[in-house]
């Protein structure tokens, strides 16, 4: 719908519950998502991350472009500035990794993951956890690299909707 929001749709159900308890908590700090889960419970965010977790996910199309860039930051990472390729935690098709709370990136609109690595990068988005692992990796990003991996993740399809 709109490209600035995160397509929920196929989302791993561990991951979206996280980001539903860390919105409600006020541990990430989403504006457009104030008050919408202040009554509600846990069993209440446990059974909006299933539904979403269900449904399927319509990819996009990555900005030709940039896709060799983002394809080449996505899975070789930069050994130079030691930033890992994305593929370790997202997987190379992008479906991500429920498990272990990793999102599947597959399709997600460019705009919403460039504004996430962004706020990463300059610290306005801290809920990655005590490892900052995500923080991290943004750090070693520059703006035309985030450009880049998020045209490229636009457009990579997961085998899910291949």
């Amino acid at each position: 719908m709109m490209p600035n929001w995160p397509k929920l749709a196929g989302q791993g159900e561990r991951y979206l519950l996280k980001q539903l308890m860390d919105i409600k908590s006020g541990a990430r700090v989403v504006p457009e998502m104030t008050g919408m889960l202040d009554n509600l419970n846990e069993q209440d965010l446990a059974d909006i991350a299933a539904h979403y977790s269900s449904q399927t996910l319509v990819g996009g199309v990555a900005d030709p472009e940039l896709v060799e860039r983002g394809e080449a930051i996505y899975r070789g990472g930069n050994l130079k500035t030691g930033l890992p390729a994305c593929t370790g935690c997202h997987s190379p098709t992008g479906q991500g990794n429920d498990p272990a709370g990793y999102p599947q990136l597959a399709g997600q609109h460019a705009d919403y993951t460039a504004k996430q690595l962004t706020d990463f990068r300059e610290g306005n988005r801290t809920n990655d956890g005590d490892a900052m692992v995500m923080r991290t990796i943004a750090e070693r990003l520059s703006n035309k690299d985030i450009q880049a991996v998020s045209q490229y993740i636009q457009g990579l399809r997961s085998g899910a909707d291949l």
